[in-house]
């Protein structure tokens, strides 16, 4: 753990849970607001959870129009990152270095690699599991990966959005938010706890499986950064699991009828 000197904070508590508010509101806060009104709104169809399915990665324009699709697709990624130059931002007013600070930069990347390597593997293997089991019991909905139009871009357009899905959740929901929560004497286990209940809350929108599985991955990576003081493992972590979910739906998903 991080000794006093390290998260003294150079702002008023008070000034600190107003920048936390409208950081959140910017970005993960109004995701899983969103999420609520999802889940509920998939609750009161017919049919339910389990009748019900989300397309990620979708198409934003006509197959003829290929190129305003993917002009749209770029612009999208990009704006969704504004909130992370911000926190960034943020961080820097009192902290001067932020990616060192939250553990994003070069000075270990064989720890980062391996070890991001190691948390994808025990997420993701029980994680696919447990969607199944979900799908299984009725309690999820069916998630379509990637919804492209047939573009040669398909690819690289699904591995940054994986890259920023990574960037967005880790840099601020792990990286921004439990320095902050650190510098108002926040104890170890509350973190944990606010920080897996915000990520489950916003994947609420797949059905209770995956609440359930990103409460789990939300309290492993919290741990892991009070643990190892580096959001580059989580990183990379979050972008494996991704991309395999992303181009693995789009390579298998045409070959697999339950999928």
């Amino acid at each position: 753990m991080a000794n006093h000197s390290e998260v003294r904070p150079a702002f008023p508590a008070r000034t600190i849970r107003r920048e936390i508010l409208i950081v959140l509101a910017l970005s993960l806060g109004a995701s899983a607001i969103w999420s609520v009104v999802s889940f509920l709104a998939v609750l009161t169809e017919p049919g339910g959870l389990s009748d019900a399915s989300v397309a990620m990665n979708s198409a934003r324009a006509e197959a003829e129009r290929p190129w305003l699709d993917l002009s749209r697709q770029l612009i999208s990624l990009a704006l969704a990152l504004a909130p992370v130059a911000l926190a960034l931002h943020l961080l820097a007013l009192d902290r001067g270095r932020p990616f060192g600070l939250i553990g994003l930069d070069a000075r270990r990347p064989v720890f980062d690699l391996t070890r991001g390597a190691a948390l994808a593997a025990v997420i993701g293997i029980p994680g696919l599991g447990l969607y199944l089991a979900a799908r299984g019991l009725g309690v999820n909905v069916d998630i379509a990966a990637a919804s492209l139009n047939d573009v040669w871009w398909a690819v690289p357009v699904l591995l940054l959005s994986a890259a920023k899905n990574a960037l967005l959740e880790e840099i601020v929901g792990v990286g921004y938010l439990i320095t902050r929560l650190k510098q108002l004497a926040w104890s170890p286990a509350a973190i944990v706890t606010a920080h897996a209940a915000l990520r489950g809350t916003y994947h609420l929108y797949q059905g209770l499986g995956g609440f359930i599985g990103n409460v789990v991955m939300g309290a492993v990576f919290a741990v892991a950064f009070l643990r190892w003081k580096r959001t580059g493992p989580l990183v990379v972590a979050h972008a494996v699991l991704d991309i395999v979910a992303f181009v693995g739906y789009l390579v298998v998903a045409p070959h697999v009828s339950w999928l």
